[in-house]
């Protein structure tokens, strides 16, 4: 059921992506943000859209916050494979922006693609009072900036120079902005539009944010790049301290399925109506096993 769901809510963020660049005009920056928001399971988006049929809330309305925060991970993506940041040449098994254009477009693509989200979640057409929009918009400016997902690049970044290797610790705090904070925005979306408690889920996204975390390091080991559709083995080629290198791949797979665990109990609350919910936890780790 998760991923024909999943496969479902895909296809409609696609279609909304089509829909919002076609009103722009042809123009070489305007096709880099639309090869940039193409491909990819779509997980985040995904998040949006469950959350929101979890609190009633229509699909015709929760499209909008779902579709902007695939634009803003799309942003961070073009950004992140850029040479000054990750230098790759794939994403999503295509070629990466910049090298598909250059690297003045992909920084403006990139840029496009953030300000995009934040019209997508403010504007009148998706039909949310004026006071969830704002709340959305503000989550999701925390999310991205220097206090989530900048802030985890950022560490990320001064990893690489620093004297000490990240502890356990460091890593975790690390990845709960890099990747964590977006997975939390998106997952709690639907109660925000609910104008509801956020609390379970928030919980169940912070554990399933590092359990995605801990598996994309296990495939950074144990994948090969057709597979994974970008470039694999760079962190151990650039010594960097993941979950993998100071748990061990065992351990770390471990790690990952208590996280899953925890992820799915956080949500009891809402019996029967999570199972897609609680399987999309399950489908995070068993990329890596």
């Amino acid at each position: 059921m998760f991923e024909t769901r999943l496969g479902a809510d895909a296809q409609a963020i696609q279609m909304h992506f089509d829909l919002i660049l076609g009103r722009l005009d042809d123009l070489p920056v305007v096709q880099a943000m639309a090869h940039a928001t193409q491909g990819g399971k779509r997980l985040r988006g995904f998040l949006v859209l469950e959350s929101a049929r979890l609190h009633d809330i229509d699909i015709g309305a929760a499209i909008w916050p779902a579709t902007a925060i695939e634009a803003l991970h799309a942003y961070s993506l073009v950004h992140d494979d850029l040479p000054c940041m990750d230098d790759d040449d794939m994403r999503r098994g295509r070629p990466t922006v910049h090298r598909k254009w250059d690297e003045a477009t992909a920084v403006l693509a990139g840029d496009a693609l953030q300000t995009l989200a934040f019209e997508l979640v403010t504007g009148t057409e998706a039909g949310l009072e004026a006071q969830v929009r704002a709340t959305l918009a503000l989550r999701l400016a925390r999310a991205s900036g220097a206090q989530g997902m900048v802030l985890g690049q950022a560490l990320d970044i001064a990893a690489e120079t620093a004297q000490h290797p990240l502890t356990l610790d460091d890593i975790t705090a690390l990845q709960r902005g890099k990747t964590g904070a977006l997975i939390e925005w998106a997952a709690t979306a639907g109660a925000v539009m609910a104008e509801a408690d956020t609390t379970a889920l928030q919980d169940y996204a912070r554990a399933l944010g590092l359990a995605f975390q801990i598996a994309d390091d296990v495939l950074d080991v144990t994948g090969d790049s057709a597979r994974v559709g970008k470039a694999v083995g760079k962190d151990a080629e650039a010594g960097k301290a993941t979950f993998v290198s100071l748990l061990g791949l065992d351990a770390a797979r471990r790690r990952a399925d208590d996280l899953v665990d925890q992820a799915c109990d956080s949500l009891g609350g809402y019996g029967a109506r999570a199972d897609i919910l609680k399987e999309a936890a399950r489908f995070v780790v068993t990329r890596a096993h």
